[in-house]
């Protein structure tokens, strides 16, 4: 490879990983981060890398450098967690994921004595919560988000429970995956580095399905079965942490446990609450006035600080106080229901359902859209769609309206690409190569 383009590997890697749909604004800091994690030879071949998974073949043509040397590259990038590989059909698959949901939170899922931990947390909390680029841009621009929440499964009346879809329901997903593997707590262990953690649960990060056999594989994440994992959500929510995790319908690949004061999703949440930045649940709590105490109990429990305790109004006591929730701030997790000793708050059904991605091809491609970064994703001439399938893509969406216009149409968004990538995504959980 040329000596031009090994001295500028980092700033093409940092090119590469700002081409997701979620991001990444190039930054020192972000640079900084890169070369702890990639040695300069290892940025300069992962800019290179397809958008899509990808076979050793395939990089070894894009490299193009013997197959032997190749697999190598890949497989000490695999066993860092840098790659995700994936085992499908007697072949092995490889993916660069996003740095998050991705390999940021992947360098912190257990300890690592090779990797100066500290000063990567150091780092990352000052890119992720300090400058603000990247976490307004992962978490804000768009009306498709990343993650979503799930609902506190033991607060659904019986009523409510019918109501709740199975990819809804943690339970279900911990239920039916075929890979379950647990981590360290990204947020929490990057916060013990730099004195900021609190004393919620630190190995409770759970992964599913391929990233789970990836992760397990190369001791990232430890193999658990259905019911430990069922015992760790119970312990969650013992704990009032929420359960946010990828915002699809199929192959969910994570569940964070997450706690107020660490995790960035919540963190996100309540910097950024006009956007929207996090998928709510399709419930909305609702407080009885004349039930609730005004005891403040639930304020110092919602993660999003979406609650307030003010006067009554309907009380001739002008000293009775209640609780307020701030609906477009609420993520309607029920952490607050639960820990009402008055029973005064309920969860009740949201007008308007909460629309879900079918895949994480889905959920791509809508970001994609919503980002400005369509061209991107199928211009780029490595993408990895079949040129039949990406054929029909590009034909089906250059006879809709304009980009913009299909964007804002949630019946486009939901059923349109969605029949689309049910019909022509190569594998059911949304990864497919050539």
């Amino acid at each position: 490879m040329a000596h031009r383009t090994l001295k500028s590997g980092y700033a093409l890697l940092a090119d590469r990983l700002n081409r997701f749909p979620q991001g990444a604004p190039p930054s020192d800091l972000l640079f900084k981060i890169l070369k702890m994690l990639f040695g300069k030879q290892e940025a300069a071949l992962a800019a290179l890398l397809p958008l899509r998974p990808f076979t050793a073949q395939k990089a070894s043509r894009i490299w193009d450098m013997d197959l032997a040397t190749t697999k190598k590259h890949l497989d000490d990038l695999a066993r860092r967690a840098i790659l995700v590989d994936i085992e499908r059909e007697d072949e092995i698959f490889y993916v660069l994921p996003p740095p998050m949901a991705g390999f940021f939170e992947f360098s912190m899922m257990r300890v690592q004595k090779n990797l100066d931990q500290k000063l990567l947390s150091e780092l990352l909390y000052q890119y992720l919560n300090v400058e603000e680029d990247f976490i307004r841009d992962l978490f804000t621009s768009g009306k498709t988000q990343l993650g979503r929440v799930f609902v506190h499964e033991p607060i659904l009346s019986a009523e409510n429970a019918l109501q709740v879809l199975d990819y809804e329901r943690a339970s279900e997903v911990i239920k039916t995956a075929s890979h379950i593997g647990i981590g360290l707590c990204y947020c929490r262990h990057k916060m013990q580095h730099v004195g900021r953690a609190c004393n919620a649960p630190m190995e409770i990060c759970m992964s599913f399905n391929t990233a789970a056999a990836s992760l397990i594989r190369h001791g990232f994440a430890r193999k658990v079965d259905a019911a430990e994992c069922l015992d760790l959500l119970h312990r969650a929510y013992e704990q009032n942490l929420v359960q946010f995790g990828e915002n699809v319908r199929q192959g969910i690949d994570f569940i964070c446990n997450c706690c107020k004061c660490c995790c960035e999703a919540m963190i996100a949440a309540r910097r950024f609450a006009i956007y929207n930045p996090v998928h709510t649940t399709n419930f909305l709590p609702r407080v009885a006035p004349e039930s609730c105490s005004g005891c403040g109990k639930c304020v110092p429990i919602c993660p999003v600080d979406a609650i307030s305790i003010k006067k009554n109004g309907a009380h001739t006591n002008s000293q009775q106080k209640t609780a307020c929730i701030d609906t477009q701030v609420c993520l309607g997790c029920g952490v607050c229901a639960k820990n009402c000793p008055s029973r005064a708050i309920k969860l009740l059904p949201r007008e308007k359902r909460v629309l879900t991605p079918l895949n994480t091809s889905h959920r791509t491609v809508l970001m994609a859209i919503e980002r400005g970064k369509l061209q991107d994703y199928i211009f780029d001439n490595r993408v990895l769609w079949s040129h039949r399938a990406l054929a029909a893509v590009l034909g089906s969406i250059l006879r809709l309206p304009p980009i913009k216009r299909a964007a804002a149409s949630d019946q486009v968004k939901s059923r349109y690409l969605e029949m689309l990538l049910r019909r022509f995504d190569p594998w059911s959980q949304g990864m497919g190569a050539d």
